[in-house]
């Protein structure tokens, strides 16, 4: 019998869900609860790095919860939960913290592409993010995490905090997780420019398609996507990106591999096949838009997961915890 692993991801409520982030993560996260423990959390605390509408953030929060049981995730199979309803994930930030050189967090190409060149105006928050994604990690034991691509030198700067502590204490108490990226899942970039990844959080609107965008938004949005002046439909990154972004789309959403998907499409106009990407998009996500819907006019339905998966998330994490603070030497005399 295959051995259970411990899984953890999370998305941020920083916006409403994209479709880049259910192709690109969550729609994988479904599978894996069949057959590993998984935990899949509202990752908040990450969120307010960058300030936050605190009557939006609220909003958004439940927001999430509602999207991950309208995709699949399973309460009763998972444990979905909010971070900072544990304050253990802030504690253990502040161990590891301890063990996380400057160098380290000065090599994270995400904090230098998200400051520029207003290094000096980041918060302290911003810029030890990976140390609290890294106590999201280790406090439960996590083998593998669920990640993009871009999120590959958080995982190995995790790993590094862990191997630290464990040579600090001469003790092998923190595994070395392991990211599992989703060969299969695409890459989803925004639909005005093929370079950038589609975000929750760019200023534009027209940017991305929202897990709650209405059809008629949705068709509108194809409509006005960025493409070229070449004729035909056909997949070339290098060349034609923003063709080749809406391909990966629609290939994502058709459940068909690009290179069918091309050769379905290759004699449509572009006009032809913007009506085609908008039928398979719709067909993709209105349903999980509209139980989300569902879900949401029971608020306390969406707080009830919430709350279990405080409780079973929060046996684990003080288990683990505890166990830190003694092998530091924080012995609990209270």
């Amino acid at each position: 019998m295959k051995e259970r692993k411990v899984v953890f991801s999370g998305v941020q409520p920083s916006g409403i869900i994209t479709l880049g982030n259910y192709l690109g993560a969550i729609k994988n996260w479904v599978e894996m609860q069949e057959s590993n423990d998984c935990l899949f959390c509202v990752v908040d605390l990450h969120a307010i790095t960058i300030y936050q509408d605190p009557k939006i953030l609220s909003q958004n929060i439940l927001n999430v919860a509602a999207i991950y049981v309208a995709s699949g995730l399973d309460p009763q199979k998972s444990i979905i939960f909010q971070q900072s309803s544990i304050t253990e994930h802030l504690e253990l930030a502040w161990v590891l913290g301890n063990h996380t050189r400057l160098g380290w967090l000065n090599r994270m190409t995400q904090f230098k592409d998200k400051v520029g060149k207003n290094k000096e105006a980041a918060s302290l928050g911003l810029y030890s993010y990976p140390v609290l994604m890294a106590a999201d990690i280790l406090l439960y034991n996590t083998d593998l995490i669920l990640v993009g691509e871009d999120q590959i030198q958080h995982i190995e700067l995790c790993r590094d905090i862990a191997g630290a502590f464990n040579r600090q204490y001469q003790i092998d108490y923190f595994k070395m997780p392991e990211a599992l990226t989703n060969q299969n899942a695409k890459r989803i970039m925004s639909l005005r420019d093929a370079k950038k990844k589609m975000s929750k959080s760019a200023p534009s609107d027209a940017t991305r398609i929202n897990i709650f965008d209405s059809n008629e938004a949705i068709e509108q949005k194809i409509k006005k996507a960025t493409t070229d002046s070449f004729e035909g439909i056909c997949f070339d990154e290098e060349n034609r990106p923003e063709i080749s972004n809406l391909l990966n789309i629609y290939s994502a959403c058709s459940g068909n591999s690009i290179e069918s998907s091309v050769q379905e499409l290759k004699n449509c106009s572009t006009s032809q096949f913007k009506a085609r990407l908008t039928e398979s998009i719709i067909s993709a996500i209105a349903p999980i838009r509209d139980q989300a819907f569902k879900i949401l006019k029971k608020k306390e339905v969406v707080v009830n997961i919430l709350k279990e998966g405080q409780k079973r998330a929060k046996e684990s994490a003080s288990t683990n915890l505890k166990k830190v603070y003694e092998i530091v030497g924080l012995s609990v005399y209270y």
